[in-house]
């Protein structure tokens, strides 16, 4: 392997957003094997996605285009697999390619030489797994246990036993955590039991200063969390033996709520089932960051470190209790940027933080030129290299497009886009259940960081309400975003 055909290791999580991750925010929890790749790499604060749901931002990061292009506008379609993605131009450039974990594009994967990918969403327990049998067809195979540790697991022994050490290779370790139901795993059932996590200064928002839009989607802890969402009715595919664990953490604290319930205000029920749901999804956020660890001791103690770039990110943010929700969806910051973490011990100075506007769009030109492959033209992202090394990146964008297609769909959240350069964010929301809509919302960011205060119309910024306006109308045009959305295929069976 030549020295400028860097192995690649990209870890991808489903929903995990900065507020749960220390490296960004302390305030919840410790993330200490996340921590080591910002510690001992680079830490980026404005990484934005450009459809903020899972599959469609999946489907990005494989074709570097955005979703009215590569095709995947929501999740339940299908994702072609018989265009151009980067794991199919890693592999002719002689890479080895594997994606273990999450797949959710509804699709078997192309171009990769393995494949062992959970079936849609999967389960946090026990998750049937589908790779390529025998005869070259799909199977699909049983496994037993926590699905965080089995697909670190399987990552492991791909790397031990199954990668050719004659080539670099690329691989895609991917989870489904932490992800809805957020479903803790055995070892932490209990952590955080003893703690009140700090409630964000929006839980109780009622979304008057906002456009229609905020008011009608279905995302709010208050009203949409279900009992499988509270661990009230969580047995779901566990086993005997796993049930038995389960339940004997959980089950006392569910009485204990029972029997309080009747007594308490509706405030008081909105912030246990926060202190329920947050505490939840921080056990899967640890389950993970172990896996990370494992991961990374093994390129250390495999003398591969120095010669392997790792990058972390997440499909999208998400929403822990901030406005009231769960949930992503929205062009607001907590679910349009993701965390990215890169560690690169050949180019990238430890302990270093860029804070220019990046994208999900620009990981596959990124894996490209890392890999010294030619990148297509029609690629619309552009490659982090420069920045991972160090340098000041030419023309480098100053403001960021950004589409949401999935309505009607779950959570009610109307067809919306928008631009921000991180000063001024300028949305336009256009759908909703059917309805024409026109209603706009302008923030100043600096000034209202929680985005409570739409500005849109007032003469005071009037200038920079023209400025996001034409902005939007270039990039459109740049990125060849139709009129008229497309008709949304239903999904195919595999």
């Amino acid at each position: 392997m030549g020295q400028n055909q860097p192995n690649i290791v990209f870890i991808f999580t489903d929903d995990h957003c900065e507020q749960a991750l220390s490296a960004y925010d302390p305030s919840r929890m410790s993330t200490p094997n996340m921590d080591r790749l910002a510690n001992e790499g680079m830490r980026f604060t404005r990484c934005y996605v450009t459809n903020s749901i899972c599959g469609p931002s999946r489907a990005v990061i494989q074709t570097g285009k955005y979703s009215h292009l590569n095709g995947f506008f929501r999740n339940g379609q299908s994702f072609n697999g018989d265009q151009q993605t980067f794991p199919k131009l890693l592999k002719k450039a002689g890479y080895q390619t594997a994606v273990i974990g999450k797949w959710h594009l509804g699709t078997t994967p192309q171009g990769f030489d393995h494949y062992d990918v959970l079936v849609g969403q999967g389960p946090y327990y026990n998750p049937p797994m589908i790779t390529e049998g025998e005869d070259g067809e799909p199977v699909t195979l049983p496994n037993t246990g926590y699905t965080t540790d089995v697909i670190t697991d399987k990552t492991l022994a791909w790397l031990r036993e199954d990668r050719d050490s004659t080539k670099p290779f690329m691989l895609m370790y991917q989870h489904k955590a932490p992800h809805r139901d957020w479903k803790p795993g055995p070892k932490y059932l209990n952590w955080l039991d003893d703690v009140t996590i700090p409630e964000p200064e929006t839980l109780f928002d009622d979304y008057a200063t906002r456009t229609r839009s905020a008011a009608r989607q279905t995302m709010e802890i208050k009203t949409h969390m279900n009992a499988r969402d509270l661990k009230l009715e969580p047995r779901g595919n566990l086993n005997d033996e796993q049930w038995e664990v389960w339940n004997a953490a959980y089950e006392p604290k569910n009485q204990a709520y029972l029997r309080a319930l009747p007594n308490m205000t509706e405030k008081e029920i909105i912030q246990w089932k926060y202190q329920r749901y947050v505490k939840d999804y921080l056990r899967c956020v640890k389950s993970v960051d172990d896996g990370i660890g494992r991961v990374l001791d093994y390129l250390e103690e495999a003398g591969l470190a120095r010669n392997t770039v790792v990058i972390y990110s997440s499909d999208q943010g998400w929403y822990l209790g901030e406005h009231g929700w769960f949930d992503k969806r929205w062009m607001y910051e907590e679910s349009l940027k993701t965390p990215l973490l890169v560690r690169w011990p050949r180019a990238i100075e430890p302990g270093s933080v860029r804070d220019e506007i990046v994208s999900n769009l620009d990981f596959a030109k990124t894996f490209l030129t890392l890999a010294n492959v030619k990148v297509p033209s029609d690629m619309q992202g552009r490659s982090l290299e420069t920045l991972f090394r160090g340098n000041q990146p030419e023309n480098w964008r100053k403001v960021f497009y950004y589409h949401y297609y999935e309505n009607p769909g779950a959570h009610n959240v109307a067809r919306h886009y928008g631009v921000t350069d991180g000063r001024y964010k300028l949305i336009h929301f256009y759908e909703l259940e059917g309805e024409a809509l026109d209603d706009w919302e302008l923030y100043d960011l600096e000034n209202d960081p929680n985005e409570l205060n739409n500005l849109y119309g007032r003469p005071e910024v009037a200038r920079i309400q023209r400025q996001k306006l034409n902005q939007i109308k270039n990039l459109r045009e740049r990125f060849q975003v139709p009129e008229t959305d497309p008709v949304f295929e239903r999904r195919r069976r595999r």
